[in-house]
Protein backbone atom coordinates (compact mmCIF):
# COMPACT_ATOMS: atom_id res chain seq x y z
CA UNK A 1 0.00 0.00 0.00
CA UNK A 2 1.20 3.48 -0.82
CA UNK A 3 1.11 6.13 1.90
CA UNK A 4 1.49 9.92 2.07
CA UNK A 5 4.11 11.21 -0.42
CA UNK A 6 4.25 7.95 -2.38
CA UNK A 7 0.79 8.60 -3.87
CA UNK A 8 1.20 10.12 -7.35
CA UNK A 9 -2.44 10.80 -8.33
CA UNK A 10 -3.50 14.42 -9.01
CA UNK A 11 -6.82 14.10 -7.15
CA UNK A 12 -8.29 11.40 -4.94
CA UNK A 13 -11.64 10.29 -3.50
CA UNK A 14 -11.16 10.76 0.23
CA UNK A 15 -12.60 8.62 3.05
CA UNK A 16 -12.36 9.95 6.60
CA UNK A 17 -10.90 8.23 9.64
CA UNK A 18 -14.33 7.03 10.80
CA UNK A 19 -15.30 5.68 7.36
CA UNK A 20 -17.46 8.49 5.96
CA UNK A 21 -16.92 9.65 2.36
CA UNK A 22 -15.56 13.22 2.26
CA UNK A 23 -15.54 13.67 -1.53
CA UNK A 24 -12.95 14.29 -4.25
CA UNK A 25 -9.97 16.44 -3.30
CA UNK A 26 -6.62 17.45 -4.87
CA UNK A 27 -3.80 15.34 -3.39
CA UNK A 28 -2.28 18.36 -1.56
CA UNK A 29 -5.55 19.14 0.27
CA UNK A 30 -6.01 15.48 1.17
CA UNK A 31 -2.46 15.30 2.57
CA UNK A 32 -3.02 18.49 4.61
CA UNK A 33 -6.27 17.09 6.05
CA UNK A 34 -4.46 13.90 7.08
CA UNK A 35 -1.54 15.79 8.64
CA UNK A 36 -3.93 18.12 10.53
CA UNK A 37 -5.40 15.03 12.23
CA UNK A 38 -1.91 13.57 12.91
CA UNK A 39 -2.70 10.63 10.64
CA UNK A 40 -1.56 9.20 7.31
CA UNK A 41 -3.11 9.24 3.85
CA UNK A 42 -3.28 5.63 2.63
CA UNK A 43 -4.11 4.58 -0.94
CA UNK A 44 -6.81 1.90 -0.64
CA UNK A 45 -8.04 1.41 -4.24
CA UNK A 46 -5.41 2.52 -6.78
CA UNK A 47 -7.38 1.32 -9.85
CA UNK A 48 -10.56 3.28 -9.08
CA UNK A 49 -11.31 6.50 -10.94
CA UNK A 50 -10.25 8.67 -9.09
CA UNK A 51 -8.12 6.54 -6.69
CA UNK A 52 -9.58 6.05 -3.21
CA UNK A 53 -7.51 7.17 -0.23
CA UNK A 54 -8.30 6.92 3.45
CA UNK A 55 -7.16 8.98 6.40
CA UNK A 56 -5.94 6.57 9.09
CA UNK A 57 -3.15 5.80 11.54
CA UNK A 58 -1.10 3.52 9.27
CA UNK A 59 1.09 2.10 12.06
CA UNK A 60 -1.98 1.07 14.06
CA UNK A 61 -3.58 -0.38 10.91
CA UNK A 62 -0.51 -2.56 10.19
CA UNK A 63 -0.34 -3.68 13.82
CA UNK A 64 -4.02 -4.74 13.83
CA UNK A 65 -3.66 -6.54 10.47
CA UNK A 66 -0.59 -8.47 11.67
CA UNK A 67 -2.38 -9.35 14.92
CA UNK A 68 -5.35 -10.79 12.97
CA UNK A 69 -3.03 -12.81 10.70
CA UNK A 70 -1.21 -14.22 13.74
CA UNK A 71 -4.53 -15.25 15.32
CA UNK A 72 -5.59 -16.94 12.09
CA UNK A 73 -2.31 -18.89 11.98
CA UNK A 74 -2.79 -20.02 15.60
CA UNK A 75 -6.24 -21.42 14.83
CA UNK A 76 -4.97 -23.24 11.75
CA UNK A 77 -4.48 -26.94 12.36
CA UNK A 78 -1.53 -28.60 10.62
CA UNK A 79 -2.34 -32.13 9.47
CA UNK A 80 0.62 -34.44 8.97
CA UNK A 81 0.54 -37.55 6.82
CA UNK A 82 2.11 -40.52 8.60
CA UNK A 83 3.08 -43.60 6.62
CA UNK A 84 2.63 -47.24 7.61
CA UNK A 85 4.24 -49.92 5.45
CA UNK A 86 2.92 -53.44 5.16
CA UNK A 87 4.05 -56.42 3.13
CA UNK A 88 1.97 -59.17 1.54
CA UNK A 89 3.27 -61.81 3.97
CA UNK A 90 2.86 -59.86 7.23
CA UNK A 91 2.05 -61.95 10.32
CA UNK A 92 -1.11 -61.33 12.38
CA UNK A 93 0.67 -59.89 15.41
CA UNK A 94 2.78 -57.55 13.25
CA UNK A 95 -0.40 -56.51 11.43
CA UNK A 96 -2.11 -55.73 14.75
CA UNK A 97 0.91 -53.64 15.82
CA UNK A 98 0.63 -51.60 12.60
CA UNK A 99 -3.11 -51.13 13.24
CA UNK A 100 -2.32 -49.87 16.75
CA UNK A 101 0.19 -47.37 15.31
CA UNK A 102 -2.40 -46.16 12.81
CA UNK A 103 -5.00 -45.81 15.57
CA UNK A 104 -2.60 -43.69 17.61
CA UNK A 105 -1.80 -41.46 14.60
CA UNK A 106 -5.48 -41.02 13.69
CA UNK A 107 -6.52 -40.23 17.27
CA UNK A 108 -3.94 -37.43 17.37
CA UNK A 109 -5.53 -35.92 14.23
CA UNK A 110 -3.04 -37.01 11.57
CA UNK A 111 -3.80 -38.70 8.27
CA UNK A 112 -2.23 -42.10 7.57
CA UNK A 113 -0.95 -43.43 4.25
CA UNK A 114 -1.00 -47.23 4.29
CA UNK A 115 1.44 -48.75 1.79
CA UNK A 116 1.75 -52.40 0.75
CA UNK A 117 5.14 -53.20 -0.80
CA UNK A 118 5.38 -55.91 -3.44
CA UNK A 119 8.68 -57.78 -3.77
CA UNK A 120 9.70 -59.96 -6.69
CA UNK A 121 6.90 -62.17 -8.00
CA UNK A 122 4.38 -60.77 -5.54
CA UNK A 123 3.50 -58.30 -8.33
CA UNK A 124 1.53 -61.07 -10.05
CA UNK A 125 -0.79 -61.35 -7.02
CA UNK A 126 -2.05 -57.80 -6.56
CA UNK A 127 -5.29 -59.09 -5.05
CA UNK A 128 -3.35 -60.13 -1.92
CA UNK A 129 -2.27 -56.52 -1.39
CA UNK A 130 -5.79 -55.23 -2.06
CA UNK A 131 -7.17 -57.74 0.48
CA UNK A 132 -4.54 -56.60 3.00
CA UNK A 133 -5.65 -52.96 2.61
CA UNK A 134 -9.32 -53.95 2.92
CA UNK A 135 -8.53 -55.87 6.12
CA UNK A 136 -6.63 -52.82 7.42
CA UNK A 137 -9.59 -50.56 6.57
CA UNK A 138 -11.96 -52.81 8.53
CA UNK A 139 -9.58 -52.89 11.51
CA UNK A 140 -9.55 -49.06 11.85
CA UNK A 141 -13.15 -48.41 10.77
CA UNK A 142 -14.20 -46.93 14.17
CA UNK A 143 -11.52 -44.23 14.18
CA UNK A 144 -10.67 -43.64 10.51
CA UNK A 145 -12.25 -43.57 7.07
CA UNK A 146 -10.65 -44.05 3.67
CA UNK A 147 -9.91 -40.69 2.07
CA UNK A 148 -8.30 -42.10 -1.10
CA UNK A 149 -9.06 -45.60 -2.32
CA UNK A 150 -6.17 -48.09 -2.90
CA UNK A 151 -4.11 -47.26 -5.99
CA UNK A 152 -1.12 -49.00 -7.53
CA UNK A 153 2.01 -46.88 -8.00
CA UNK A 154 4.88 -48.95 -9.34
CA UNK A 155 5.65 -51.69 -6.78
CA UNK A 156 3.52 -50.03 -4.08
CA UNK A 157 -0.22 -50.07 -3.46
CA UNK A 158 -1.34 -47.28 -1.16
CA UNK A 159 -4.46 -45.75 0.34
CA UNK A 160 -4.98 -42.65 2.48
CA UNK A 161 -6.97 -42.81 5.72
CA UNK A 162 -8.32 -39.70 7.47
CA UNK A 163 -9.56 -39.48 11.07
CA UNK A 164 -13.34 -39.42 11.56
CA UNK A 165 -14.50 -35.97 12.69
CA UNK A 166 -16.36 -35.98 15.98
Amino acid sequence: MLINGEIKAKEVRLVGADGEALGIFPIKDAMNMAYDNDMDLVLMAPNAQPPVCRIMDYGKFCFERNKKEKEARKKQQVVEVKEIQLSCRIDTHDFQTKVNHATRFLSSGNKVRVVVKFKGREMTHLEIGRDMLTKFEEAISEIGQVDKKPTLEGRFMSMLVAPIKK
